[in-house]
């Protein structure tokens, strides 16, 4: 990245000028900015060999900065987290989700406009060893700079509006950077296509719908057999808020307004049809958990979607690119493939986008070293690769998206994430969820009308904001 080389070369240029003073001995200064720092750095999912190489290199250029990462399981990493931070214990640097990221805002530093890093270089053997500590104050990223380098939808998250007190404005803060962004996609049962006489997976929809239809068997009870996709339901459909949200989304809903209150329940204003497209979706995605529908292909009997296509009891199933490493660790031997997720035909591509920021959290005392760590990781693509290439994971950096259409894992998601987009959820994710589910079950099980249970969900997402 050019604003990275610059800084190198900057460093280089003051060791050359620097060199002969070694024998002084750094000043005062120089020995604050050179003082030993410790950055606790938490993180969910990802193990630690993730970044060991990473560290390293920082270390190379920063060797009185010592890096502590801890994994937590999703399951608990939340609830750890906010307690951490409450108890003024937590870690100077914490992934937050894309879908949390409002919520945080108190819990965040913004990156500031510069960052002042201590450059420590040491020569000589034992005997006549000298440091030079070479202190620098550095331009951090700007959001031109952000846009060009990460893809759109990072943008849409990472810069929040913040309240300047003096000023008395909102001003854009860039709040988190990511190193991966994800995207649902279309797992399918290569054997089961194989078997219906279906050589592709589906384009679009109405293909899918048309396939499902051929794949779908029943027993003499008039139970589904062979279900064609894990989708229609809440309790057992992983991420039904997200497909739901998609569906929504590529069908032409606006999902929030200005203000970041929830509309996905109207019908916009050049919305051609007579009903909103939010309805739409939802009975598009319902339809396949209801019997009386020609495309009833599941219901809340099956197992988890995961574990219903890994056992061939599914053919098809909607999930993100870290779902690969779990379908082949639960089924070694499965003939499958990934698709890219249908779309609407006729309307604009659009794909669902899932990922994780690093944060620096406003109880550090690093800031600038928690800062300038993660601009090190994510802003330069030769670093970046070290975490992708080891993880198996999507980029998030525009410059190694054709790079990655070239992996056979990756490149269905790789070229979804141009299209990605997600919506403002509000300040608890959690809550969001179950009221998603809660208007999937409504239509299912007939225990409401469809234009109330669109409003009343609308209602309880705004309540989170």
């Amino acid at each position: 990245m050019i604003f990275k080389k610059l800084i190198i070369f900057s460093v280089v240029l003051s060791l050359l000028i620097f060199s002969g003073f070694g024998c002084k001995g750094p000043t005062t200064e120089e020995q604050e900015a050179a003082k030993t720092v410790t950055l606790e750095f938490w993180g969910v999912y990802d193990e630690s060999d993730l970044y060991k190489e990473i560290i390293a290199k920082y270390r190379a250029h920063h060797p009185n900065v010592k890096i502590e990462y801890k994994m937590f399981r999703f399951e608990e990493y939340e609830d750890e987290l906010l307690d951490a931070l409450a108890e003024d214990r937590g870690p100077d640097i914490f992934m937050v989700n894309n879908n949390w990221m409002r919520g945080y805002v108190n819990k965040m530093l913004p990156l500031p406009p510069e960052l002042t890093i201590a450059y420590i270089v040491t020569e000589g053997g034992v005997v006549g060893q000298s440091t030079t500590v070479t202190v620098q104050t550095e331009k951090s990223l700007t959001r031109r700079q952000l846009k060009e380098l990460f893809v759109e939808v990072v943008d849409d998250n990472a810069v929040i509006p913040i309240w300047n007190e003096e000023e008395e404005i909102y001003e854009n803060k860039i709040m988190g950077l990511p190193l991966s962004v994800d995207t649902l996609a279309l797992y399918y049962n290569r054997d089961i296509l194989n078997a219906s006489g279906i050589a592709e997976p589906p384009d679009d929809w109405v293909d899918f719908q048309d396939q499902v239809r051929e794949i779908t068997k029943y027993d003499a009870d008039g139970d589904i057999a062979q279900s064609a996709a894990a989708i229609g339901t809440a309790s057992n459909v992983e991420r039904y808020a997200d497909i739901l949200s998609i569906l929504m989304m590529q069908n032409g809903t606006e999902m929030t307004n200005d203000s970041g209150y929830a509309t996905f329940h109207q019908k916009p204003s050049i919305f051609e049809r007579d009903e909103a497209p939010g309805w739409g979706a939802t009975r598009f995605y319902t339809d396949f958990a209801i019997s009386s529908k020609d495309v009833y292909t599941w219901n809340d009997d099956f197992p988890i979607s995961l574990d219903a296509f890994v056992t061939g009891e599914s053919a098809m199933f909607v999930g993100y690119s870290y779902n690969t490493e779990q379908i082949r660790a639960k089924a070694p031997k499965l003939n499958f493939g990934i698709a890219r997720l249908p779309q609407l035909a006729g309307n604009p591509e659009v794909n669902y986008a899932n990922f994780w920021n690093y944060a620096v959290s406003q109880k550090t005392e690093n800031a600038d070293y928690a800062w300038d760590f993660i601009q090190f990781m994510t802003t330069d693509e030769e670093i970046a690769k070290i975490y992708l290439d080891t993880g198996n994971r999507p980029t998030a950096l525009r410059s190694l998206i054709n790079e990655q259409l070239e992996n056979l894992d990756l490149s269905v998601f790789a070229s979804q994430v141009l299209t990605a987009k997600d919506w403002y959820r509000g300040t608890d994710w959690e809550a969001v969820e179950e009221a998603f589910a809660d208007l999937i079950d409504s239509q299912v099980y007939g225990t409401m009308e469809l234009d109330d249970a669109m409003k009343l969900t609308a209602s309880r997402v705004n309540q989170t904001l």
